[in-house]
C-alpha cells in the first residue's frame, strides 16, 4: 500500500497529514501561528512563520514514515506574498485574504468603469479580497518595489507558489489554475494570465508564476535522501470540493473554517450569477476543466475564536456548543459578523461588526447563539440566491473544523430547512489535496469509506428561525454602507 502526503496550509495553522491509498490517516501534525493587525482592516502574516510551521509539521510526519509516493498541497487562497528573485526573501509581510486596505482603490477602479470587464474575464467581483490589488499596494508602498518589478527582479505568489518555491529542490515558480483564478489577473475562459487585466492593475507579467493543472508536476521535495514529487496543488475550497467527491454537476459543499465557503460544481459551464456570488475554476484534473459557483463568507470560525480569546467566554472552542441554543432562541440578540467587512452576497468591505438587542437580561448563551446564527444566516443568504437562480438544493455536504459541533450542524439544518450531511472525516480540504496527488500518480480508487452523519431539519422551528432571520436581515440592511 502506498502513502501520500497532504500539506494543508491554512489561515492560522499549517498541517501535514500522511494518508495511505485507502485514504486512511496514518500520521498528522499541526502547528498554529499568529496573524497581525497593524491597522483597521489590515491582516498580515509573517511568511517565515508559514514556512517554519510547514517544515516542522513535515518533519514530524516524515520522521515516522519517509516512504511517500507523492505530495499534494492545498492552501489559503488570495493571500499575497512578493519576494526577491535574487535573495528569495519576501519584501513585505504576506497580505492575508481577509485584508481590506485596498477598498478605496477598488472604488476608484469601479468609478473608472473597469468592474464589468474584470468580472467578465475572471468571474469575480472587484474587491480587496483578491490578490491583484494586494500586489498593486505592495508595488506602490514598498520602497523600490515598482522599479525591481519592472526589472523582473520580483516574484508574486499565493501561498502555494511560495511553498513550491521554498520547498522544491528546483525552486520552481508555479501555481495551479484554482489559485490563479483567485487573483483578478487570470482569464477563466482562455485559462491564462490576461494582458488587459495586468494593464488595469499595473502589474508586470514577469512577476507571475507559471500556471499548471491541479494534477501537474510541480517539483520535488527532498527529505533524508528521499525524493517526494509534488503532484497536486489546489486551493483550499476547491480541494474540499474534491475531498467531498463533488465531481458531478450540482454537487455542493460548504466548508466552515476561519471563513465559510459554499461551492457548487457546474462542470464545464461557467455560470454567472448577478447577486454577488462568484464564478471560479473548480479544478483541472485529467485534462478536464470544471467550474464552480462560490459564496464566500469572511467570518466563521474566527468568530468563535474571538468569543474564546477576546471575550473569554470559554477556554476551548468546543465549549461553545453548550452555550448554543438548540431551540433557536437568542433572546432577540443579533450579531453583525463583520470584523473585516461582509462577503457574499453583500460585498461591503467597510462595514464592521456589532451586536444589537443587548439588555440587562442578555446572557452569554444569547450572545453565543447570536454569533452562531450570524453564520447560518449568511449561509441562508447564499442558498436563497442559488435557489432563485434555479440551482436546486436538497442537501448540503459540510466539512471543516466547526462542523465537529453537532449542535451547530443541527442549527444550520433548522435555519436552511435542508438536510445537512457531515462526513466521518471532516478534513475534506486535506483529503482533496491527497486525492489530486493520487490521481496524478495513477490511482483510480479515490472513494473514502466511512459513515456520514445526517442532520434533518426540525419543521417545528421553521417559524422561529424565519422570524430571527428577518430581524437579522433588517439589522444588516441598516448597517450596510
Amino acid at each position: 500500500m502506498k502513502n501520500y502526503l497532504a500539506i494543508d496550509q491554512g489561515t492560522t495553522s499549517s498541517r501535514s497529514i500522511l494518508f495511505n491509498s485507502k485514504l486512511e490517516k496514518i500520521h498528522d501534525s499541526q502547528k498554529e501561528y499568529d496573524l497581525s493587525y497593524p491597522d483597521d482592516g489590515w491582516v498580515e502574516l509573517n511568511p517565515d512563520d508559514v514556512l517554519v510551521t510547514v517544515k516542522e509539521t513535515l518533519q514530524n510526519v516524515l520522521n515516522k514514515c519517509a516512504e511517500v509516493e507523492a505530495c499534494g498541497i492545498t492552501n489559503q487562497r488570495e493571500t499575497t506574498i512578493v519576494w526577491s528573485r535574487e535573495t528569495g526573501e519576501p519584501i513585505y509581510p504576506g497580505i492575508v485574504w481577509q485584508d481590506r486596505r485596498t477598498s478605496s482603490y477598488c472604488d476608484n477602479l469601479k468609478s473608472e468603469g473597469h468592474e464589468e470587464i474584470i468580472k467578465s474575464k475572471t468571474g469575480l467581483v472587484l474587491d480587496p479580497y483578491f490578490s491583484a490589488t494586494k500586489i498593486k499596494w505592495i508595488l506602490d508602498n514598498v520602497d523600490g518595489a515598482r522599479e525591481q518589478a519592472e526589472e523582473g527582479k520580483l516574484a508574486f505568489g499565493t501561498i502555494d507558489s511560495y511553498l513550491i518555491y521554498k520547498l522544491s529542490v528546483e525552486k520552481n515558480h508555479f501555481t495551479d489554475v484554482t489559485n490563479a483564478s483567485r487573483t483578478l489577473l487570470f482569464n477563466i475562459h482562455d485559462m491564462s494570465w490576461d494582458k488587459d487585466l495586468l494593464d488595469i492593475f499595473d502589474i508586470p507579467s514577469s512577476m507571475l508564476p507559471t500556471v499548471l493543472p491541479c494534477d501537474g508536476e510541480f517539483g520535488t521535495i527532498e527529505y533524508d535522501a528521499n525524493k517526494i514529487p509534488i503532484k497536486g496543488v489546489i486551493g483550499d475550497q476547491q480541494s474540499a470540493l474534491v475531498g467531498q467527491n463533488c465531481f458531478s454537476g450540482g454537487d455542493m459543499k460548504s466548508t466552515y473554517g476561519t471563513g465559510c465557503f459554499l461551492m457548487v460544481n457546474t462542470k464545464e459551464k461557467p455560470i454567472h450569477i448577478k447577486e454577488g456570488l462568484l464564478t471560479t475554476v473548480a479544478y483541472e484534473i485529467n485534462g478536464e476543466v470544471c467550474y464552480a459557483i462560490e459564496g464566500s463568507i469572511y467570518s466563521c470560525g474566527n468568530i468563535i475564536q474571538w468569543l474564546r480569546d477576546k471575550m473569554k467566554f470559554f477556554d476551548d472552542a468546543k465549549e461553545s456548543e453548550k452555550y448554543l441554543s438548540k431551540l433557536g432562541n437568542s433572546n432577540k440578540v443579533l450579531f453583525l459578523p463583520a470584523f473585516n467587512g461582509l462577503g457574499a452576497p453583500f460585498w461591503d468591505p467597510d462595514i464592521r461588526g456589532g451586536f444589537h438587542g443587548i439588555t440587562q437580561d442578555t446572557s452569554i448563551e444569547d450572545i453565543v447563539t447570536a454569533a452562531f446564527h450570524s453564520i447560518t444566516f449568511q449561509t441562508k443568504e447564499i442558498t436563497d440566491v442559488l435557489e432563485t437562480n434555479n440551482i436546486e438544493i436538497n442537501k448540503l455536504l459540510v466539512d471543516g473544523g466547526m462542523v465537529a459541533n453537532g449542535t451547530f450542524c443541527q442549527v444550520l439544518s433548522d435555519t436552511l430547512q435542508k438536510v445537512i450531511i457531515r462526513p466521518e472525516n471532516v478534513e475534506s480540504t486535506a483529503l482533496g489535496a491527497c486525492k489530486v496527488a493520487m490521481i496524478a500518480s495513477g490511482e483510480t480508487d479515490i472513494n473514502l469509506v466511512g459513515e456520514n452523519k445526517t442532520f434533518d431539519p426540525d419543521d417545528s422551528l421553521k417559524k422561529v428561525y424565519d422570524a430571527s432571520l428577518d430581524a437579522w436581515r433588517s439589522y444588516i440592511k441598516i448597517n450596510l454602507s
